[in-house]
């Protein structure tokens, strides 16, 4: 056992690979590296969720990434202003 971890996006996607494309489980496991026992326990996790709830689950995920950026971005745009005013202050 290699205790190698995946993320949810990675199994989501090996297992689109079977059900939407119709690969085999065999031919995309041995393309992604992982084993058929755990590409068929991603499909009996994910592969019942119906077409929307994982579409609801990725908008979530990307929801979560642009709050996260937008947070990283207002603390670099409030550190730039500090700093302008300062700047201004010297020169000033």
């Amino acid at each position: 056992m290699s205790g190698k971890r995946y993320t949810e996006e990675f199994k989501i996607e090996a297992v689109r690979q079977v059900t939407d494309r119709g690969h085999s489980v065999g031919e995309v496991a041995g393309r992604l590296g992982i084993t058929t026992h755990s590409l068929y326990a991603w499909i009996k996790k994910f592969g019942s969720k119906d077409r929307a709830s994982l579409e609801h689950d990725e908008a979530q995920r990307e929801l979560q990434r642009l709050k996260a950026e937008l947070k990283r971005v207002e603390e670099e745009r409030d550190i730039l202003k500090k700093a302008a005013t300062y700047f201004a202050k010297e020169s000033g």
